[in-house]
């Protein structure tokens, strides 16, 4: 038998890493979820929910929703709805959207909001929650 050449080690190193990258994305993703859905059940009961609108930065259009919740950054970026599901509320909006409404499903949850933006633009989800509801702890 013969030992893998070594661009195949690196083929095979290189594939095992994204594994482990796409296993802890998935890990944060499921820990995000988990966090959101409690956040929610405790929310409901304490804060008024608020009628979400979606937000396009390219030309400062808003279009409104039917979601109802409560907005985890200032700039009303990301959302979470009464049933603890998050949602990005920027996108592209025509004239149309703005008129009559624009439908937005879930986003995959995340456990950094606004990663990767500028210094100052990110925040990680469960301080985002406390600052919503200061006295609020993840059920653990």
């Amino acid at each position: 038998m013969t030992d893998l050449s070594w661009q195949d080690r690196r083929r095979e190193n290189a594939r095992l890493q994204h594994e482990r990258m796409l296993e802890r994305e998935e890990k944060a993703r499921l820990e995000a979820a988990g966090l959101l859905r409690d956040f929610a059940a405790v929310a409901k009961r304490q804060l008024p929910a608020q009628k979400l609108v979606a937000f396009s930065p390219a030309n400062g259009r808003t279009a409104r929703t039917k979601l109802f919740g409560w907005y985890l950054k200032a700039d009303r970026s990301v959302a979470v709805d009464v049933d603890g599901a998050f949602y990005i509320l920027t996108r592209p909006l025509s004239l149309k959207d703005c008129l009559f409404g624009v439908e937005v499903t879930p986003s995959a949850e995340q456990m950094v909001l606004g990663k990767g933006g500028r210094d100052g633009e990110s925040i990680d989800l469960p301080d985002a929650l406390k600052r919503l509801l200061p006295n609020w702890r993840a059920i653990d």
